[in-house]
């Protein structure tokens, strides 16, 4: 009883089709589906962009090699005794 039945979109939709007239009723959906492409066409343009940014960011890290010199881990033998560092602590002592 509170909802819209069939009738009454339907004797809506006639009174809208009289108040605006069938051209100007189809110019505006026109309009509509316009906004709608170029709403894509912007999107599309964005998601592009950024493929293209990411792209140019790859190109760049592979280009620049790592400025970080190689670790040397040979060991050295210590010059004196009074340099040589101290032996580790035995497991078996007191702390």
């Amino acid at each position: 009883m509170g909802g819209f039945s069939l009738w009454h979109i339907l004797i809506l939709a006639i009174i809208l089709l009289l108040l605006f007239g069938g051209n100007r009723f189809s110019a505006m959906m026109g309009d509509v589906a316009k906004g709608l492409k170029s709403f894509k066409a912007g999107m599309s343009e964005e998601d592009e962009a950024k493929q293209q940014q990411q792209q140019q960011q790859q190109q760049q890290q592979r280009q620049i090699p790592p400025q970080q010199p190689p670790i040397d881990i040979t060991p050295q033998a210590p010059r004196s005794a009074d340099q040589a560092p101290p032996p580790p602590p035995r497991d078996d002592t007191a702390r």
